[in-house]
């Protein structure tokens, strides 16, 4: 069942701001996928990511943008699909997220207000406040969309970061070239 959409705390960016985000950064669990994580009788964990956000990081990286997971949660899976990926850079098992977003700043030599955040959940809210295009869904508390600038239409795990990347592609009028090339690398 999908959550009722929140309203977002604070006005959306101007294009200008939009067009200048290097970096799309991203919660996983919540964001990248539904947040339910299943274990089997082996304790072999699980999880779902929609090949819909997968399409729109390989257009964001082909447009020339960086991008990375940010996460709590230490995850063998996550770490394999974010080589799958070709994620940016990798952040995994950081509660400390204000402190792991400014030693990712430092490594990829960007300004806090080059990246966009995606997340869900009140560990976020610090990099959501630090980051230039604060993101969430629509199953995020409540605190979460009050720092947000936008609320993705898709639900998380279904396709919301991919929502992100294309409304970040328009803003760099990168958006009619993977049109052109109807997907296709």
């Amino acid at each position: 069942m999908t959550a009722k959409t929140p309203v977002p705390g604070r006005a959306m960016p101007d294009r200008s701001v939009l067009a200048g985000i290097r970096m799309l950064l991203v919660d996983v669990d919540g964001v990248m996928t539904d947040g339910r994580i299943w274990f089997d009788r082996e304790g072999v964990e699980s999880k779902s990511f929609h090949v819909h956000d997968a399409a729109g990081l390989f257009y964001w990286h082909r447009s020339g943008g960086l991008s990375g997971f940010l996460s709590g949660r230490a995850s063998e899976i996550v770490e394999r699909r974010a080589r799958e990926l070709k994620i940016t850079d990798i952040m995994l098992g950081r509660l400390d997220k204000p402190e792991a977003f400014a030693e990712m700043l430092a490594r990829q030599q960007l300004e806090a207000h080059e990246v966009a955040y995606i997340g869900d959940d009140l560990l976020d809210i610090p990099v959501l406040r630090a980051c230039g295009f604060a993101v969430t869904v629509p199953q995020a508390r409540a605190e979460v969309a009050a720092v947000a600038h936008y609320v993705t239409d898709r639900d998380a795990g279904f396709g919301a970061a991919r929502d992100v990347i294309e409304l970040l592609l328009r803003a760099r009028e990168a958006w009619q070239d993977v049109l052109d090339r109807e997907g296709r690398p």
